[in-house]
């Protein structure tokens, strides 16, 4: 064999045993889609990470719990045959609702017993005995809601919802003071607006009991036309475009 032909023949063979080295070496993982790392085979690319913008982000202590904890609430537990209430140590017409209203739609974040009780219940009875009185805390309220919501937990989403359908009719021009804060409150709507569960032909009982975030999305974004003033209408489908007029259709 010719000098020139051995010294092929070792090339090839090195260059074999390089390769099964390659490939049977762990392949180190990188991001890097326009670097040099793409050609070498001693990295695997992987695909972008998840964004999972439906994660829950509950589950921080409020600052509702804390209050509450310290006993600065005039409330407690009462007992009865219908179950569990709220009883209120002053009237509810004498409290300052600018300092507890927006302390109460804090605690909406809490899913811990009674703290979630306490929250819920309170802000009904203070937005059913409030009146004129709710409208000047209303710019007050807009950053609670906001967090409750982007916690994306179906049941803070179900609760808040429900709040949010209350607090429109709790007062008089109060639907029209929410309008210029649909951008803060409308994009985590147009999110999970289509959240509904597709069962073919069995039935969803969360309906029932009100508990279907996109069946209650689309029931607030109803109240807000309706009771939002002659400029709801465009603001909620400037936010939320696959929304259908409640009035017009």
């Amino acid at each position: 064999m010719s000098s020139k032909a051995l010294k092929m023949d070792t090339a090839i063979t090195d260059y074999e045993k390089e390769k099964q080295n390659v490939l049977f070496t762990k392949k180190k993982e990188t991001y890097n889609a326009f670097g040099r790392e793409v050609n070498n085979p001693v990295y695997k690319l992987k695909g972008p990470p998840k964004t999972d913008c439906f994660k829950n982000l509950a589950g921080k202590k409020t600052e509702f719990a804390m209050f509450y904890d310290r006993g600065d609430f005039p409330i407690m537990l009462e007992h009865d045959t219908k179950g569990n209430k709220i009883a209120w140590k002053v009237e509810i017409e004498k409290l300052d609702f600018h300092h507890y209203l927006p302390l109460f739609f804090d605690g909406l974040k809490e899913t811990r017993f009674p703290y979630n009780f306490f929250a819920r219940q309170g802000i009904h009875d203070m937005l059913e005995h409030g009146g004129n009185r709710i409208l000047p805390v209303v710019p007050q309220l807009i950053i609670p809601i906001k967090e409750a919501l982007e916690t994306k937990d179906p049941q803070i989403m179900c609760t808040t919802l429900k709040i949010m359908q209350h607090l429109i009719v709790s007062g008089e021009m109060v639907g029209e003071a929410l309008v210029p804060y649909y951008r803060q409150l409308l994009p985590i709507l147009r999110q999970f607006k289509g959240q509904n569960k597709n069962l073919g032909d069995k039935i969803d009982y969360s309906q029932m009991k009100r508990e279907n975030v996109g069946d209650l999305i689309e029931e607030t974004l109803q109240g807000f036309e309706l009771h939002g003033g002659e400029d709801a209408f465009i603001n909620i489908k400037y936010m939320v475009p696959v929304y259908e007029s409640y009035m017009l259709n």
